[in-house]
């Protein structure tokens, strides 16, 4: 019989392979080292390959879709239920084979190669700026302790890092002294880094049609416009805004029964990366609104007015990821339109 359908668990070297026929009848279940992966692949007729979104899952998809398979991404939460006892890599194997034939699974677009490297600047970039707060929280703790104190924000801490560098040391013993000039040291090096980042993400957004017109949105700056534009490579698999929202986690939880709708707090699924520049785009938005109301949409301002900053921030990244929908989908650019307030 034919193989139609595999599941494929993917691992570092170890991968489990579950395929069935057109019926549903187990054929194939097999473990392949990761050099048999792809001869043994090569060997079968074209078929649909389900396999969990996860590392190196959009690598082996497109090696697979080269050999002429048919290669669907599914996320993992979507594959846990069909998982019937157990966790091994058999019945998982087995599970998402099951999951990848359901009329209504969802499945993730395989990204290309230029979007992962421009997602894996996001990532490297994303990790130096925690460090660099590392750094810096350890840096005014240990000053801290010598009475000296570094005004709050960043470029003033880097500052007081550049200076101990340059050779003005501050009055602390000499043990301590050297540990707050690696320290100084260390963070600069890695704001350096963050600063490279920047500039070739700026380079990325030139070239990118899509991170272009994204900026046009408020809020939105290079670093988000080339976050979205990177992340979603098919926007129609959205029927709506609303879908795109909810994906990014900015739609509340829904607790319905009896008829009775009850929502939640916003349910932070998907990715919380986008889903945080989002968010702090829209902060800057409310930010500005506070300085120069005369600047900004009424409707922004009749928010602020009824409710908490916190909660219009996020009511406004909800909007804006629809807007961002909008443009991704239509090939538009965003036009402000400056509506009569609404009432308090």
């Amino acid at each position: 019989m034919e193989i139609s359908t595999i599941g494929l668990d993917l691992a570092k070297n170890v991968f489990q392979v579950h395929g069935v026929d057109a019926q549903g009848t187990a054929i194939v279940r097999k473990a392949l080292r990761r050099s048999q992966m792809l001869p043994f692949f090569e060997k079968l007729p074209p078929c649909v390959v389900g396999i969990e979104a996860c590392g190196t899952s959009h690598y082996w998809a497109r090696e697979l879709i080269k050999l002429g398979h048919e290669v669907r991404l599914m996320p993992p939460a979507y594959v846990k239920p069909y998982v019937k006892r157990g966790k091994t890599d058999v019945a998982d194997a087995e599970a998402i084979c099951e999951a990848v034939t359901r009329p209504t699974m969802r499945f993730v677009p395989v990204k290309t190669e230029e979007q992962q490297a421009a997602l894996s600047m996001h990532r490297t970039r994303d990790l130096f700026v925690k460090q660099r707060t590392q750094l810096i929280n350890m840096m005014r703790g240990l000053l801290a302790e010598f009475g000296i104190d570094i005004p709050q924000g960043i470029n003033r801490a880097l500052e007081k890092a550049r200076a101990i560098v340059d050779g003005e040391a501050p009055d602390v013993p000499s043990d301590a002294l050297r540990i707050v000039e690696r320290l100084s040291q260390q963070a600069l090096d890695v704001h350096a880094q963050v600063r490279e980042i920047e500039r070739d993400l700026i380079a990325w957004q030139r070239k990118s049609d899509v991170a272009t017109r994204l900026m046009t949105i408020p809020g939105i700056g290079p670093i988000g416009a080339t976050a979205l534009a990177a992340s979603v490579s098919d926007p129609s698999q959205f029927r709506s805004g609303r879908q795109f929202a909810a994906w990014l986690g900015l739609t509340p939880l829904q607790k319905s029964s009896g008829g009775k709708e009850r929502l939640g707090r916003i349910s932070k699924m998907g990715d919380r990366y986008l889903r945080k520049l989002l968010v702090v785009g829209m902060t800057a938005v409310v930010r500005n609104a506070k300085r120069k109301p005369e600047a900004v949409d009424p409707n922004v301002l009749a928010l602020l007015a009824r409710k908490p900053a916190r909660v219009v921030t996020v009511a406004l990244a909800n909007k804006t990821a629809r807007i961002v929908w909008a443009i991704m989908a239509r090939g538009e650019v965003y036009r402000e339109r400056h509506v009569p307030a609404l009432a308090a």
